[in-house]
């Protein structure tokens, strides 16, 4: 096995068009987490993962953006005394499943696989993958599906093929027991993107992706909801979350 490549690439490609802030330590976070390429013999399918990266390792890299999230509560000072406390569990959910699913779509638009179609190809694959869990995920919670029902209907609607046996699915389906956590990254994503079509509606001809993303983290890993306030000034998501309490 060797160590997975494209972290470079992809921590180059921020910087170079200007669609965030990169730091130093950045890096080296992402890299943390970058895993080993698992080796296949012909014909078989490997885990999901090992398949993705198989064809294009930068996928997944845009996905592992929350690690530099994770990071930043270790490296970058906050004003709030409560944000500047690193969390112990990430969680929101569908603030960092969310934002690392939308870094996957919304990279490619932004150019980082042009010339790379059948990459672009993966993008796709990844998110319908991650629908079906999700629809596993909800069916499970209404007790339509107990958790074989819920795995093989996961397994079966991944493109492909590329889920050979139920182990990987499985493990997640256990994770995704935990109320909103199967669907945040489909949630979570929206959510960042209806915020960045928010923002440039007010800030108009001074929008750019760069200050939307470096405002979007400066806020800190809070719910989106939360951000959303804090960037246009909007509360009622908030008021209204309130009310159903």
């Amino acid at each position: 096995m060797g160590r997975i490549e494209g972290c470079a690439e992809y921590m180059r490609f921020p910087d170079a068009d200007r669609i965030r802030t990169v730091e130093d330590w950045m890096d080296p976070a992402l890299r943390a987490k970058n895993g080993a390429f698992t080796p296949a013999t012909p014909g078989e399918i490997r885990n999901f993962f090992s398949e993705l990266n198989y064809r294009d390792p930068i996928e997944l890299r845009t996905h592992l953006h929350h690690r530099i999230e994770l990071a930043a509560m270790v490296e970058v000072s906050h004003t709030s005394p409560v944000r500047n406390t690193p969390l112990l569990y990430n969680l929101w959910d569908a603030r960092s499943e969310g934002l690392a699913t939308g870094m996957e779509k919304m990279m490619m638009p932004a150019g980082l696989l042009d010339g790379r179609p059948r990459s672009r190809q993966l993008v796709w694959v990844m998110l319908a993958r991650r629908a079906a869990r999700a629809l596993s995920g909800l069916h499970s919670h209404g007790n339509v599906f107990d958790m074989e029902e819920a795995v093989g209907h996961a397994t079966g609607q991944t493109p492909r093929g590329w889920i050979p046996d139920a182990a990987l699915v499985r493990n997640q389906q256990h994770l995704y027991l935990q109320p909103g956590h199967g669907t945040s990254y489909l949630t979570g994503k929206s959510q960042i993107e209806e915020l960045m079509a928010e923002w440039a509606i007010q800030e108009d001809a001074g929008f750019t992706v760069k200050r939307f993303f470096d405002a979007l983290f400066a806020a800190g890993v809070i719910p989106v909801v939360l951000t959303r306030r804090e960037m246009t000034g909007t509360t009622d998501e908030v008021l209204n979350a309130g009310s159903r309490g």
